[in-house]
């Protein structure tokens, strides 16, 4: 163990001679920048406004690569998926006020799906601070409050010398896992005014390990070995462990069936002889959960939609593993264990004792027999053709960023993902917009292969601005808008609800000539066409939009 006494804490005699001689032409903001920098980050996101100017005066002089979006919520989302796909904590810079607050749902989102963005916000001048009603421009009582029952943690500044330890302690926060959103927040005096202090060098923040209480992985293991039915549920968290390895090991060992969450897809083979694949929206694959003798949870808190919609009422013993504290037994009694996923199976795979059963597989193949069976009865061959077709399409390494919409919510019982952390939606918070600008941060992680976004016409509309974004940074970013003519789930569900719908019906515009305004190439295609024009569009370098006009239909709900 190393002990603070034993660290070698004197500056070198280059450090020193940096130290004494900082470069003029410096300010806070510029210590912003500096301390990213020497945190590793390479990109940052965001959209500048009057109080933020400090810090992105001070880009220019940094060697970050800057992502401007056309609206802060975006520019969120964008931040949110650089985060999932590198595993690296996404800067996003944003200004006071109203600026700030337009990030709210895209930090819940990334709150919900446990996403590492550090979001760092202007305030108004230090005077300002406390609750005095100054009249600042963009002057909230409490800017920070608005914050703080969305993200991990709040950081604020009230001097230049606070910048770098604030921004690297949120930064280990953000990368804690359970990764997370975090928020720092600087006055427009602190960023503006001149500092002789020091460059900023390399920063560790390097966050602890959540490792497994020994104990509590022994009894694991032993229920594991002992147990008749195993079956296992993994969540988002294998995925943003790295864990999917660990998992497939385990499941082997244990001849363990294995269903995916939502936020777990690709975590586990889809076409493994003990996948499940991720039908849990369906009775047939929670009665086979209920029935399991030891059900061990890996890195999912069982919410709304892990659940079968709260139905879902395990008989056997619950064994939890999970990162975030409080999704620990926070539905179901077990034996919690808190701890990061890849640790855990890490602990497991060394620990239990390997089993045979030949009959695991013949189970899974019944219970995805029944649910093929259920969903063939509905007559939706249009609804998995197109979802057929996009898989086609998709090249296999390609990630792709999913919204709100009802092709999504197919894909997330339907869609093999083929490899881990390539598939991601916004199922957490489950607000609209997500799709189009997550697939332009994930662009900007690595431009060398494209990206796919799906969207409904009405959720489109609330990142249509982005296209000039991308044809502005030239991301190889083809977005599938779904063009339904409403919000189509929502005309289903008051439909289902109240005999008809009400306000789900949506004048929009032209996609096809509104993209191609933008310089960015449209296409209008149809059915037979999808997989073609996908294609067509995904071997093109830059940006492309592919417009499929069509009301597409969900499958029946088992849960109601």
């Amino acid at each position: 163990m190393t002990h603070d006494h034993d660290l070698d804490l004197r500056p070198t005699k280059a450090q020193t001679a940096a130290a004494l001689n900082p470069p003029a032409g410096r300010n806070g903001g510029d210590l912003v920048v500096e301390t990213l920098e020497g945190l590793g980050a390479t990109t940052v996101f965001g959209l500048p406004g009057q109080h933020a100017l400090g810090m992105f005066d001070a880009l220019r002089r940094s060697k970050l690569d800057y992502v401007g979006l056309r609206v802060e919520n975006n520019a969120g989302f964008a931040a949110d998926a650089y985060g999932r796909v590198t595993g690296q904590a996404a800067p996003l810079l944003l200004s006071t006020g109203p600026g700030a607050l337009m990030s709210l749902a895209a930090l819940q989102e990334a709150a919900a799906a446990s996403a590492p963005v550090l979001a760092i916000g202007s305030q108004v001048p230090t005077a300002g601070l406390g609750g005095g009603r100054h009249g600042y421009l963009h002057e909230l009582r409490d800017q920070q409050a608005s914050f703080r029952d969305i993200v991990k943690s709040v950081h604020t500044v009230r001097a230049a010398s606070q910048i770098p330890s604030a921004i690297a302690a949120a930064w280990e926060s953000a990368l804690t896992a359970p990764h997370g959103p975090v928020w720092v927040e600087i006055p427009q005096d602190v960023l503006l005014a001149e500092t002789m202090l020091p460059v900023v060098t390399a920063l560790d923040a390097t966050p602890d390990d959540v490792l497994p209480r020994p104990e509590l992985t022994a009894v694991a293991a032993d229920l594991l070995s002992r147990a008749v039915r195993p079956v296992i549920i993994a969540g988002g968290g294998v995925v943003r462990s790295d864990a999917s390895g660990k998992l497939l090991a385990l499941a082997e060992k244990l001849d363990a069936p294995v269903v995916t969450t939502f936020g777990g897809k690709g975590a586990f083979p889809w076409e493994h002889p003990l996948s499940l694949q991720s039908w849990l929206e369906d009775r047939h694959t929670t009665d086979f959960l209920e029935a399991a003798d030891v059900l061990l949870v890996v890195g999912s808190g069982l919410g709304e939609l892990s659940s079968n919609y709260h139905t879902f009422a395990p008989r056997g013993r619950v064994v939890q593993i999970e990162a975030d504290l409080g999704k620990l037994e926070s539905n179901h009694a077990g034996l919690g264990i808190h701890a990061d996923a890849r640790l855990a199976l890490s602990v497991l795979l060394e620990t239990v004792t390997e089993r045979e059963d030949p009959s695991a597989a013949d189970a899974v193949r019944d219970v995805l027999s029944r649910v093929r069976e259920r969903i063939a009865s509905q007559e939706l061959t249009l609804e998995q053709r197109v979802l057929a077709s996009v898989r086609d399409a998709l090249p296999d390494t390609s990630p792709s960023f999913w919204d709100m919409t009802i092709l999504a919510y197919w894909a997330w019982s339907a869609f093999d993902a083929r490899h881990p952390n390539t598939m991601h939606s916004a199922q957490g918070a489950g607000g609209l917009g997500y799709g189009f600008p997550a697939a332009l941060g994930a662009a900007a992680a690595d431009p060398t292969r494209p990206v796919l976004a799906v969207s409904g016409d009405g959720g489109a509309m609330y990142s249509i601005a982005e296209l000039a974004t991308a044809r502005q940074y030239d991301f190889p970013v083809t977005w599938l808008i779904v063009d339904d003519g409403g919000y189509g789930i929502l005309r289903e569900y008051m439909t289902d609800a109240f005999g008809e719908a009400t306000a789900t019906e949506l004048s929009r515009p032209d996609f096809v000539a509104l993209a191609e305004s933008f310089g960015v190439p449209a296409t209008r295609t149809s059915v037979e066409t999808l997989t073609e024009d996908l294609e067509k569009a995904f071997a093109e370098p830059g940006p492309s939009v592919v417009v499929l006009p069509a009301v597409l239909r969900m499958f029946a709900p088992t849960h109601a």
